[in-house]
């Protein structure tokens, strides 16, 4: 029901135009801490070039369709250096230290969207720039409306850094400090040249922008995980791999690709993941050679086939990315189990090889020796050195704020979480005998890399062997006898 736009003047009058109608919501109390916040903002800092400034804008709003958007979702450089999770910000970050006209100093500043009663009713409360201030501890903090008539002159720093524009916001019509005109703002400041991106290599007075440099550090920050980011990403993989063990037990023949992912899902909410930290693929059958399968629409999964999935709970910003693949009717066949026990040797052992000072590429070449030395053994490839589709990936990738995270890709270091993830796919009409078509085997298992040596598996939650699956899915499950009444009569 619709808030009467006649109430709400009347209570803007009296209370003005912060005006909260309810009281303010209890939140999680295990959101990273504004310490967090600060000290990577102190990090960036001390390895930004001399005389240089380092801008960040939140990201867009996306559309779905009409009038309703997608649910709102950070920039993960944002989030990882302010804890600020609304939209239409921008923040800046200088090497040194800025004075104002009343003599004192500042060394970072924030534009925020400001409070508004009226929006706050239809779209959630705002913390504007008092409550910015306040909540985040941000030096410098003003209402994104401000952000146009800053004086600031940006010609006197060396070095601009920010990330290039994709041209892929909105321009909300009414908000002259909407993310479109921020950007739009920003680009008149710095005289950012018209044909974009190609023109910076072109125009010698354009040479302080920089749209390079400042991925490659914020990758060296967010690559290694403290203790206070361990704490959460353990959190989201426990909940991911719980899921994983609950649809096991759940599993009958006959259930839908899309009621597999709901289970998973609902096991996410329970535990209180805000989202899925991507979109979650649910692959049986011949789906399962689809490496980001996301339809999910299959409505009846065979008593024969595998299903393939791989989900990924978010958790107070940071996300897991665990895949198992299962037999549905709980008991793998000979064809099924020669593959699946052959992706998981290879995972074992490119799981130890996963050790600091290792290269990167190292253990997906161990795990792609193995497959190639297996498919040849079964017949499936004619020699070890042929080239095919069935192992098409790499094996490992970075996981934290984005399920792809940024970080360094050249050597394993400590603090780095990880996954390990080789993978079998054989569509049908493959050129192999008939027997292994619509076979889709991935494990992939979320690891940290330990100054100690030996990794540390931190998705142990889920079975990972044919054997324990096949036990952990003759367990009853709390969702037997669940029934739902029948629509379609």
């Amino acid at each position: 029901m619709s808030f009467p736009v006649k109430i709400y003047l009347i209570l803007t009058l009296i209370f003005g135009s912060g005006f909260s109608f309810a009281q303010e919501l209890l939140e999680p109390t295990d959101f990273l801490s504004i310490e967090f916040h600060k000290v990577r903002r102190q990090e960036l800092r001390s390895s930004l070039p001399s005389n240089s400034v380092a801008v960040f804008f939140a990201n867009p709003v996306r559309n779905r369709a009409n009038d309703v958007d997608y649910i709102y979702h950070q920039d993960p450089n944002f989030y990882y250096l302010t804890g600020y999770r609304e939209p239409h910000a921008v923040l800046l970050i200088f090497k040194d230290k800025q004075a104002k006209e009343d003599g004192t100093y500042y060394n970072e500043i924030i534009f925020v969207q400001p409070r508004d009663a009226f929006a706050e009713m239809w779209t959630g409360r705002r913390l504007g720039d008092a409550g910015v201030k306040a909540k985040l501890k941000i030096q410098e903090v003003f209402n994104n409306t401000d952000f146009a008539d800053f004086n600031l002159a940006f010609s006197k720093f060396d070095k601009i850094l920010f990330d290039d524009f994709k041209g892929d916001v909105r321009n909300d019509e009414g908000e002259p400090a909407d993310l479109y005109n921020l950007i739009e703002q920003f680009k008149e400041k710095v005289n950012y040249p018209i044909k974009g991106v190609e023109d910076l290599q072109l125009e010698p007075q354009k040479q302080n922008l920089d749209i390079e440099s400042l991925s490659g550090l914020l990758a060296n920050m967010r690559g290694i995980k403290t203790k206070e980011e361990l704490k959460l990403l353990r959190k989201a993989i426990d909940i991911s791999t719980i899921g994983q063990v609950e649809v096991m037990k759940a599993m009958k023949p006959g259930m839908s690709e899309t009621e597999i992912q709901g289970i998973h899902e609902f096991v996410f909410k329970k535990y209180g993941s805000e989202y899925e930290g991507y979109p979650s693929i649910v692959g049986a059958g011949n789906n399962g050679c689809i490496l980001h399968y996301i339809d999910n629409y299959k409505p009846k999964i065979d008593n024969k086939e595998m299903v393939l999935m791989d989900l990924g709970a978010e958790y107070r910003g940071y996300t897991a990315d665990v895949t198992r693949t299962i037999p549905v009717n709980g008991k793998f066949n000979k064809e099924q189990k020669a593959i699946y026990d052959l992706v998981f040797k290879a995972q074992d052992q490119a799981m130890k090889e996963s050790k600091a000072g290792v290269a990167w590429r190292a253990p997906t070449i161990t795990a792609r020796r193995i497959i190639n030395e297996g498919l040849f053994d079964l017949g499936i490839i004619d020699s070890v050195n042929q080239k095919h589709m069935y192992f098409p990936h790499g094996i490992s990738h970075h996981i934290g704020l984005d399920v792809h995270d940024l970080g360094n890709y050249e050597k394993f270091e400590p603090g780095m979480v990880i996954t390990v993830e080789p993978g079998i796919y054989i569509p049908e009409g493959s050129k192999c005998a008939k027997k292994w078509w619509g076979i889709a085997v991935r494990i992939e298992d979320c690891v940290l890399i330990t100054e100690k040596g030996e990794p540390e598996l931190l998705s142990d939650l889920a079975p990972r062997t044919s054997k324990e699956i096949e036990l952990m899915m003759a367990k009853p499950s709390a969702l037997d006898g669940f029934q739902l009444p029948n629509l379609d009569d």
